[in-house]
């Protein structure tokens, strides 16, 4: 059984207990989406696979014009998709601000050219919103760290309404697990961690955070 089926088991397993020990029926909560786009997926994955209340996560390409694109066209950058992660999450555990900040906090807003070592479009940093609630938290979040006076530049990172999703290949899921010394190696030289340190490592609470 693969990490994303064990989640989704172990959820609907908590859920039918609960049920049971309330000797009534309780019907599953339908897991909530939310894409997003911060440079490489491995590491958006990584970050979000850490976050209590995400159920799944997958790799993935959005945004661009080319029907089911592969790695090769996308980081080419001729398909106009960008490297990105569709989070499936339960809403009762944590809520769409939550993962808004976990976003904000992995990615560089500054950059308008791709993030960190990666350029180019591919690479960019974007909120895909599935719907208008979204659209209405992604530009208040992006509102409030803009006028916050916590940033040093402008924001570049985008607010798209979702398009289709086209899932990455399978050696791209789970990489951070599959190969973690390639992982760490890529993300050390890449100087990700080292870049966020200098935006936000003495950042607070962010404005629109919740609790």
């Amino acid at each position: 059984m693969n990490r994303r089926i064990a989640r989704i088991v172990t959820l609907a397993l908590a859920l039918a207990v609960g049920a049971a020990a309330n000797g009534t029926p309780v019907a599953a909560a339908e897991p909530a989406r939310a894409i997003f786009a911060g440079g490489c997926f491995w590491c958006v994955e990584a970050a979000f696979d850490a976050v209590p209340g995400v159920i799944a996560t997958n790799p993935g390409y959005i945004g661009g014009t080319v029907p089911d694109p592969t790695y090769d066209q996308v980081s080419a950058g001729g398909t106009g998709h960008a490297e990105a992660v569709e989070v499936r999450y339960d809403p009762e555990r944590t809520s769409y601000p939550q993962l808004l900040a976990v976003f904000w906090r992995n990615v560089d807003p500054h950059d308008a050219g791709g993030q960190f070592c990666d350029h180019g479009n591919p690479y960019r940093s974007a909120i895909f919103v599935v719907d208008a609630e979204q659209q209405r938290l992604a530009e208040e979040s992006r509102h409030a760290l803009a006028n916050s006076g916590l940033l040093s530049a402008p924001i570049a990172t985008e607010i798209s309404t979702a398009g289709a999703f086209y899932p990455a290949e399978e050696y791209h899921r789970d990489y951070y697990l599959k190969n973690p010394a390639r992982y760490k190696f890529y993300r050390w030289n890449c100087g990700r961690d080292q870049r966020l340190d200098v935006v936000w490592g003495k950042i607070g609470k962010l404005p629109f955070e919740v609790n």
